[in-house]
Order: structure tokens, then sequence, then C-alpha cells
């Protein structure tokens, strides 16, 4: 969209299925948002691709952060203790979605569980180059107090929310393999995850907001 520049906004995309890449430029400002990510099966276990594997460390190191938790922040934490359908809430069709905040915030955390929580966003936040990543990361530390999170067990869901960062995780349920599957429960081997910008930031609009405020 538009013309590459150095100083004017330029932006791509990528639309598929289980990709969806939204990249915003303006200057040396980005938004990489919304990003979606998903894959059914997330791991190939015969033919040509076996053995590939996909969204592990999102959904190993998002168990690991609840399981890590004391019992009564787990139990701040956790909002349902049932999972029989898909979650995702920022998804395809709910651009400008105005979510309550739920879960545990951030700041009840310890250092140990802060740094988890961190580390968690940058698998997501790291999916841009490295100097544009340390930006954004800057920018969810200086919110992390504000930041809560809600996970469960076995098949789960989480989301990751504060004022300038939204994640979700999702195990869903079976489309493509419900042959191999018995019943419509949500799996362990179709994910869908979703990354935006709240506030007006999504798809550039905050940046490109400020550049016809300042230029035009």
């Amino acid at each position: 969209m538009g013309e590459p520049s150095a100083e004017q906004p330029w932006g791509w995309q990528v639309d598929g299925h289980h990709l969806i890449i939204n990249y915003f430029v303006l200057g040396d400002q980005v938004v990489m948002t919304p990003l979606f990510v998903g894959s059914e099966p997330v791991i190939a276990e015969s033919g040509k691709f076996k053995g590939t594997v996909i969204m592990q460390r999102e959904q190993d190191q998002g168990l690991a952060l609840i399981r890590s938790l004391p019992a009564e922040q787990q139990a701040k934490a956790i909002i349902e203790t049932s999972k029989d359908g898909n979650n995702n809430l920022g998804e395809a069709f709910n651009d400008n979605i105005v979510l309550d905040y739920a879960g545990i915030a951030a700041a009840e955390l310890s250092a140990a569980a802060r740094t988890r929580l961190l580390d968690l966003i940058a698998i997501y936040v790291h999916n841009m180059r490295e100097g544009h990543a340390r930006v954004r990361m800057a920018e969810v530390a200086a919110h992390l107090d504000e930041t809560r999170g809600t996970a469960d067990d076995a098949v789960f869901y989480y989301r990751i929310h504060s004022p300038v960062i939204l994640i979700e995780f999702d195990h869903q349920r079976p489309v493509g393999i419900r042959h191999l599957v018995e019943g419509r429960a949500p799996i362990r081997q179709h994910i869908h995850a979703v990354v935006r910008t709240p506030n007006g930031n999504d798809y550039g609009k905050d940046l490109l907001r400020q550049h016809y405020e300042r230029d035009h």
C-alpha cells in the first residue's frame, strides 16, 4: 500500500487463512498489528513435512507462567475453569473491540513471574526486526503494572491485555481434522493467536493521524 518511503506512510499485508500480517511504516516507526497466526494441525505427524511444529513456545510458556503462580494468584488469574468452545475475542470482524480487563494484574506478581510474563510477550513482539522489537517491548514494560493475564490448563485460552498490547492464544475446535478426532471439543492441534494494539493504534492508525496533523 503506497510507495516505500523514508518520510511518507506506506505498508504491506499478508492475507491468508492462518496467517494475516498488517505492517505499517512511517519513517523509523512501525506498527505490526493486527497479527494473526494459526495452524491445524500444529504438529505434522506424517508425510513429507513430518516433524514440522508451530506455536509450541507460545503454548508451553503460557502454561508455565500460570503454573508458576501461587494458588491464590492462580485462582485470580483463571477466569473460567472449563473450555468447550473457541474463546478468542479479537479475531476477524472485531476491529476496535472494547474489552474489560480481567484476571490478575502484573503489579501483583513476583519479580520472577513478571519476567516470565515479559518473556512470553516477547515471543510475539519479536516477530518484528530487533530494533523495532526493543522499542515495542520498552512500551510494553512501561505499562506492565497495568497488564492483566488469564489462562487455564490442558486445552486453554489466555489473554494478555494492557493499554498498549492485546495478545490472545486459543486452543480451538477441530475443523479440517474433525475426521481424526472424537467430538467437537477444543484440541491442542488447532491453535489461533492474535496480537492487536488497543487505543486506536491498530493498522498504524495513530501514527497516520499524527502524521496528518503534523505534516498536512
